[in-house]
C-alpha cells in the first residue's frame, strides 16, 4: 500500500492541471490508463473559448452558453466558467502555449451558437498545444508522480470516505491511498459505434463513482457533433473530427443532391447550435437515403492547409482536396455533458472523491454544451478543485489502514470484441441521436441482460473497459428513457417537444446497495 496526499485520475487538462496545482501544496500522483497525452485533450481540434477581444466580454460568454444549454445550465458555473477563463488563459500562455496570431495579436474565431469571435485555437490541433505545454511544465517541475499504463479498477472506501483507489498495472493490482482523489477521466464516447472519442474513452470515471455510491446527474445527455470525416463504404474506425471551426470560417452544408439545407431548420444555418445542426443532418440522411452529407470548404478565403494542417492532411491521404472537393460527414458521439454530479470546487457527494473536466457534471454545459468550452471547463475547474483542496487544511492524510480489496461485482469479463462491437451497435441504433421509447426501453432490457450473463474472469484493462461502458450505457439509456420530452443533446421521436412545465429540472441517479439481511 502506497500512501501520497493527493490523486488525480486521468493526465488530460483537467487532470494535468489539477495535479500541477496540488504538487505545490503536497505529494501527487497522477494515473494515466495509456501514456500521457493519450487523451480526447490531445485530439480537440477546434479551440478554447475565452471572452478577451475588447469587442467581446464575460456577459456576452455567459449569455451564449446559457443559450445552448436549453434550460439546464447552473448559472453560478457558467458566471465562474466564464469570468475565471481568461484568466486562466492567460496563465497558460505564460507557461508557452503557442496560440495563432495575426500581426502579434491572438488571433479568434466563431464557432456555432457564439455571438463572438472568441475561440483562440492552434491551427486544428489546439488541445495538442495544450496537452504539450500543460505536460512538459509538470515533467520539468518533476514534483508530480507519474503512474502510466495503469488502471483505476476501482475506489478505495473506508466507512463511507474515498480514501484512494485500486490500480491494475501489468496483471497486478496494486493499491494507493490519499486524502483526496480526483477523477479527471474524461468522456465515454466509445460506448457508440461512431464516435469522435479517443480509444480510451470508456467511460470509467463515471463508473468508479457510481458504484462507490456517488450522485450521477443528466446521464440522458450526450452531445453528437454534426461533422465527422464518413467516406462512403468507410468503417466506424476510418472516421476523423472535422472541427466546426471550418463552419465558422464559412463552410456550407449541402446534401446528396448539391443542396444547401441548414437554412430550412434554423436561420443561424451551419452556425445553428451543435444538437440542431446534427439532427438536420440525419433528417438530410434519412430523406434523402445517403450514408453523408458533404461539406464545401471551396469559398473559404484563406490558406486551408495552413489553417487547418490535420484535417487538410488527413483529407489528403483520403485523396480528397479540401480546397477543391466536398468532404463526406456524418454526426458521431462526441461530449458527455452528464457525469459525476459535483459542486463548483469539484466536491462529489463522497467525502474525499472530486472530479473535474467531461467526467463531472455541475451543470455547466447544460443539457447542450457550447463549442469550445470543454477545454475551458477542463482549466478553470481543474484549477478550481486544486486551489479548494489547498485551502483546506483539513485535507491531511489519514494514516494508512488496511481496507482489504473488493472487486467488484461482474469486475472483468473474458475479453470480448463481439460484446463490445454489439454493445456500440446497440447504444448507436437506440440511444443515438433520435431516440424512442420503444427503443430505450429495448435498450435497457438488452443491456440489463448482458450485464447479468456475464461472468466475472480474471482482471484485465480490456474486460474492465467493457464492464464500465455496459454500466454507463445502461445508465444513459435508463435517464433517457425516463425524459419524456425533447431538450438540447436529447431528442425523443414520441415526445419531440420542450416541456418546461415538467422537465426543467436535472436527473440524478445514486445507486441503492443491498444490505444483507440479519435474519430477524
Amino acid at each position: 500500500m502506497t500512501s501520497v496526499d493527493f490523486i488525480v485520475i486521468g493526465s488530460g487538462i483537467a487532470g494535468l492541471t489539477a495535479a500541477r496545482e496540488l504538487s505545490h501544496g503536497g505529494e501527487t500522483l497522477l494515473i494515466s490508463k495509456g501514456a500521457l497525452g493519450e487523451g480526447a485533450t490531445q485530439v480537440a481540434q477546434g479551440g478554447i473559448a475565452a471572452a478577451m477581444r475588447k469587442d467581446d466580454s464575460p456577459t456576452f460568454h455567459y449569455a451564449d452558453t446559457i443559450r445552448a444549454g436549453a434550460g439546464l445550465c447552473d448559472p453560478e458555473a457558467v458566471r465562474i466558467l466564464v469570468e475565471e477563463g481568461p484568466l486562466r488563459v492567460r496563465e497558460l500562455i505564460e507557461l508557452g502555449a503557442i496560440f495563432d496570431r495575426v500581426d502579434g495579436e491572438l488571433d479568434f474565431t466563431r464557432e456555432a451558437a457564439h455571438g463572438q469571435r472568441r475561440i483562440l485555437h492552434v491551427g486544428d490541433a489546439t488541445g495538442r498545444e495544450i496537452g504539450r505545454t500543460l505536460g512538459t511544465v509538470l515533467q520539468s517541475e518533476g514534483k508530480v508522480k507519474l503512474l502510466s499504463h495503469a488502471m483505476v479498477v476501482d475506489l478505495m472506501m473506508d466507512n463511507g470516505r474515498c480514501v484512494g483507489c485500486w490500480v491494475l498495472q501489468d496483471g497486478e493490482i496494486l493499491g494507493y491511498q490519499a486524502s483526496a482523489v480526483i477523477l479527471a477521466t474524461g468522456g465515454c464516447g466509445q460506448i457508440f459505434r461512431y464516435n469522435t472519442n479517443p480509444k480510451g474513452a470508456t467511460g470509467d470515471g463515471i463508473a468508479l463513482a457510481y458504484r462507490a455510491g456517488a450522485a450521477l446527474q443528466d446521464m440522458e445527455f450526450i452531445q453528437f457533433h454534426p461533422t465527422t470525416f464518413a467516406k462512403p463504404g468507410g468503417t466506424p474506425d476510418s472516421r476523423f473530427l472535422i472541427t466546426e471551426a471550418v463552419r465558422g470560417e464559412g463552410a456550407v452544408l449541402r446534401n446528396d443532391e448539391g443542396q444547401r439545407f441548414m437554412s430550412r431548420y434554423h436561420p443561424d444555418a451551419e452556425l445553428a447550435p451543435r444538437d440542431v445542426v446534427a439532427r438536420s443532418i440525419f433528417q438530410e440522411m434519412q430523406r434523402t437515403g445517403a450514408g453523408q452529407v458533404w461539406l464545401d470548404m471551396r469559398e473559404i478565403p484563406l490558406d486551408l492547409a495552413a489553417r487547418f494542417p490535420t484535417i487538410y492532411a488527413k483529407c489528403k491521404a483520403e485523396g480528397l482536396d479540401i480546397g477543391k472537393d466536398l468532404i463526406p460527414v456524418a454526426p458521431a458521439a462526441h461530449y458527455m455533458m452528464g457525469g459525476v454530479k459535483t459542486d463548483v470546487c469539484g466536491q462529489t457527494s463522497i467525502p474525499g472523491l472530486y472530479a473535474g473536466g467531461e467526467v463531472a457534471c455541475l451543470g455547466v454545459h447544460g443539457a447542450n454544451r457550447l463549442a469550445s468550452n470543454s477545454l475551458l471547463d477542463g482549466l478553470v475547474y481543474g484549477y478550481r478543485i486544486a486551489s479548494a483542496l489547498l485551502r483546506n487544511a483539513q485535507m491531511k492524510l489519514h494514516p494508512p489502514r488496511n481496507v482489504p480489496f473488493v472487486p467488484f461485482a461482474n469486475s472483468a469479463f473474458s475479453t470480448n470484441a463481439e460484446l463490445r462491437l454489439a454493445l456500440q451497435d446497440a447504444m448507436w441504433e437506440w440511444a443515438g441521436i433520435s431516440r424512442s421509447g420503444e427503443g430505450l426501453a429495448r435498450l435497457v432490457a438488452q443491456l440489463s441482460d448482458w450485464q447479468v450473463l456475464c461472468e466475472p474472469r480474471g482482471a484485465d484493462p480490456e474486460s474492465c473497459e467493457t464492464q464500465n461502458m455496459l454500466q454507463v450505457g445502461l445508465l444513459m439509456a435508463q435517464a433517457a428513457l425516463a425524459r419524456t420530452e425533447s431538450r438540447g443533446s436529447h431528442y425523443r421521436e414520441d415526445f419531440p417537444l420542450r416541456d418546461d412545465e415538467h422537465w426543467s429540472r436535472h436527473q440524478v441517479i445514486v445507486r441503492v446497495f443491498s444490505v444483507p439481511s440479519t435474519g430477524s
